[in-house]
């Protein structure tokens, strides 16, 4: 029995939902604040969850698609963001004013909702280690996965 499209976006939307809120309990229970490059990741996750559900509610074979190659690309940005994080903001001491910083200004986000997109922490404050490997590395791998699905669900929109 194969899985179908709809089932593998539902997994991607519910995976990013969940990165997400796992991220909001590290930062609200376990005091590990976030860099403008965290909370940059935390709203592609969230994009990523609207258009993969997106995908689900299209009836079309074209809608999958389209939601599929919008988690694609939204996944192939977070992999940029979590790259970017790893190799050169947390090598820095200070994130302000980066791309990410401007990018949640602009969506006004970090002032709305705070408690969920605001950055408390400098990039190089930021770099922590969970379970023994740096915490952008679980972002870089769930984007790799729903890369992964996204190109599945594009070439089988069945």
């Amino acid at each position: 029995m194969t899985v179908r499209a709809p089932l593998w976006l539902a997994g991607v939307a519910a995976t990013a939902l969940a990165a997400v809120g796992l991220a909001l309990y590290t930062q609200h229970r376990l005091d590990m604040m976030p860099c403008a490059w965290c909370v940059l990741q935390r709203l592609t996750f969230v994009c990523i969850a609207v258009v993969a559900l997106l995908g689900v509610l299209l009836p079309s074979l074209a809608g999958r698609r389209l939601g599929a190659s919008l988690v694609g690309v939204l996944a192939l940005c977070g992999l940029a963001e979590a790259g970017f994080q790893h190799f050169v903001a947390a090598q820095s001491g200070s994130c302000a004013m980066s791309l990410a910083d401007r990018l949640m200004g602009v969506t006004g986000l970090d002032a709305r909702f705070p408690e969920v997109f605001a950055a408390y922490a400098s990039c190089a404050d930021a770099k922590v280690n969970l379970f023994g490997l740096p915490y952008e590395t679980y972002s870089a791998a769930l984007f790799l996965a729903m890369l992964g699905v996204a190109v599945k669900v594009w070439r089988n929109p069945r």
